[in-house]
């Protein structure tokens, strides 16, 4: 398998694609867009950025690493994995340094496909990957309880770490807004009943627009991203990051932690819809696309971006069968932002608290966390709850490096013990 083919290139090269699975593709991708829409603000939101930046993501990220990504139907953009890094980022080092740090990691990613590592992501233990993404699902929550509950905090009070924001919220509990709460439930119960009214239209749209309606109709002192934000419509322009060695070094480790969530999210994802389409993804130049197109983001000014599993199965299910799909859902973004971008101010803060909470409960596997705390060794217990406790009190830098290294420790140690215990059993028989 070549270091680098773009999946689009072989998809006309076997001369098998006919028109009927382009009219496929471009509706599948239509869906997608519409299903992105309202996450890619949700999540850009989440991660302490402009709604708009969400869509320069998915706009960007989504055409380019599919036009040369290594799978077929691999739909890339903003998602709930880095949400907490990224606020982290821009608490500290502003927008100009999480392009930079994105931009750092679009490059780490370009050399891990080049040096043919993409196999290698599999190394990453299964108990890390799993207490970490249930971290993420848990300060996604906490990070959203402030707009779901309408709360109304000190002027100045600007929280980063995940403790803090809980913190903020017993103290200014008091502040509650009924109404916010209500617009939120009602957002929740659309979001979890109606994919059993329609798998086509997703619950997000429907939620945000119902929101959108009760508060706008019935005038309710709830906060949409009008009352926060001030939205530009069009498109992004290019913007070079002041570069420091200084600024290089401090953002490093964060642009680690980037390329290789990235490189994960994406790979797990090429995985998945391996499956559902009986194909075989190229994973180093999955990885270079990742890294292209991280790059191209970070120049444009948008946040990281990855492969998303949920919208890459939503790709095939309505019949997405080749990059095509998630090109033309990058296209339709691109419309959305310059046509509609103001619309999306009536959106309510409550109901975008609401997408993200479900957001969080579908990406925390608490299922396969609560599964291996019965079922693993102590050690891998150990592990799981260690990297999930070190995402939720600290980040997700220090919870991925304590949590490998007190893996691999743990694992060399037990493999001496074993080989120990193996020595004696020979001794022991010829003595007997």
């Amino acid at each position: 398998m070549k270091t680098f083919e773009p999946k689009l290139f072989t998809t006309f090269k076997n001369k098998s694609y006919k028109a009927k699975d382009l009219v496929s593709d471009l509706v599948a991708g239509l869906i997608v867009a519409i299903i992105a829409l309202p996450l890619s603000i949700a999540l850009a939101i989440a991660s302490g950025a402009t709604p708009e930046t969400g869509l320069y993501t998915a706009i960007i990220a989504g055409f380019v690493i599919s036009a040369l990504g290594g799978s077929r139907v691999n739909i890339s953009g903003p998602t709930a994995a880095f949400a907490t890094i990224v606020a982290g980022i821009i608490a500290s080092e502003g927008m100009e340094g999480l392009m930079l740090a994105t931009i750092m990691a679009g490059i780490i990613l370009v050399i891990l496909g080049l040096c043919r590592v993409g196999s290698l992501i599999k190394f990453i233990p299964h108990t890390i990957t799993v207490g970490f993404t249930a971290g993420i699902a848990v300060t996604l929550v906490i990070g959203q309880l402030k707009d779901f509950l309408g709360l109304t905090y000190p002027a100045g009070t600007n929280a980063i770490e995940t403790i803090d924001k809980l913190v903020l919220v017993f103290e200014n509990i008091k502040t509650i807004n009924w109404w916010s709460v209500l617009v939120g439930v009602i957002g929740l119960v659309i979001l979890i009943f109606w994919p059993k009214v329609s798998k086509k239209i997703p619950g997000s749209l429907i939620a945000v627009l119902v929101g959108a309606l009760v508060v706008g109709l019935l005038s309710l002192s709830v906060n949409t991203i009008g009352t926060l934000y001030t939205l530009k419509s069009g498109l992004p322009s290019f913007h070079l990051p002041t570069v420091t060695f200084d600024k290089i070094i401090s953002l490093l480790p964060s642009a680690i932690t980037i390329a290789l969530l990235a490189g994960i999210e994406s790979l797990l994802s090429c995985v998945v819809s391996d499956g559902m389409i009986n194909d075989k993804h190229n994973s180093n130049t999955e990885l270079i696309a990742q890294g292209v197109g991280n790059l191209c983001v970070g120049f444009m000014g948008g946040i990281p971006a990855t492969g998303a599993i949920a919208r890459t199965a939503a790709n095939v299910r309505n019949g997405g069968r080749s990059p095509i799909a998630g090109m033309t859902h990058a296209v339709v973004l691109l419309l959305v932002l310059v046509v509609l971008i103001p619309y999306a101010s009536l959106i309510p803060m409550p109901i975008i608290a609401s997408i993200l909470f479900i957001v969080a409960y579908n990406m925390s596997e608490w299922r396969e966390f609560v599964h291996i705390l019965k079922t693993s060794k102590w050690w891998d217990i150990l592990v799981l709850v260690l990297t999930f406790a070190l995402t939720v009190i600290f980040d997700l830098v220090k919870a991925i490096a304590v949590g490998m290294v007190v893996h691999y420790v743990i694992f060399f140690i037990m493999k001496k013990v074993n080989k120990n215990k193996t020595k004696k059993q020979p001794n022991q028989a010829q003595e007997n």
